[in-house]
């Protein structure tokens, strides 16, 4: 028998960004800042994206690029999520260096995955912090656009 993952799509969020922040080469790394401006979320969870938080990045000599974004989403009926949203970015190094630039790169041809978590007080989504979750991310020029899927 071969255990089987499912998973289900819930929900997708677009987080609209402003430019890239460097602080240089760590060491081991670029370390990247993302800032969070604003955004919506649509799906089993509706809202927005509040306007605050970042995507904390590094990107390392082999473009393996770790994401590690932290952020906040307010519903349509007021509650407010925390969201933390960790995973990876990888592809081939010329396209990577297109997105970097703000070119176009078609997403499929980068291999972008995160495992977000939620935490919120609100008793009608706290659906969200008692399940795991994976998501597929396709970044733009000026937003990210992540679908969440609940892994049953």
């Amino acid at each position: 028998m071969n255990p089987v993952i499912e998973t289900k799509y819930v929900f997708t969020i677009t987080a609209h960004i402003d430019p890239v922040v460097s602080a240089g080469d760590i060491g081991y790394g670029v370390r990247r800042i993302v800032p969070i401006i604003g955004g919506e979320v649509h799906g089993e969870v509706n809202g927005k994206v509040c306007a605050f938080g970042a995507d904390f990045q590094i990107i390392r000599p082999n473009e393996l690029i770790e994401l590690e974004a932290k952020y906040a989403l307010e519903t349509h009926d007021g509650a407010i999520i925390y969201v933390e949203n960790k995973g990876i970015r990888f592809g081939p190094a010329d396209l990577l260096q297109k997105l970097k630039r703000n070119e176009p790169v078609d997403p499929k041809l980068i291999y972008c995955r995160t495992s977000p978590k939620f935490e919120t007080g609100s008793a009608q989504y706290r659906w969200l912090m008692e399940h795991l979750f994976v998501a597929s991310v396709a970044r733009h020029a000026e937003r990210v656009v992540i679908d969440v899927h609940k892994v049953m």
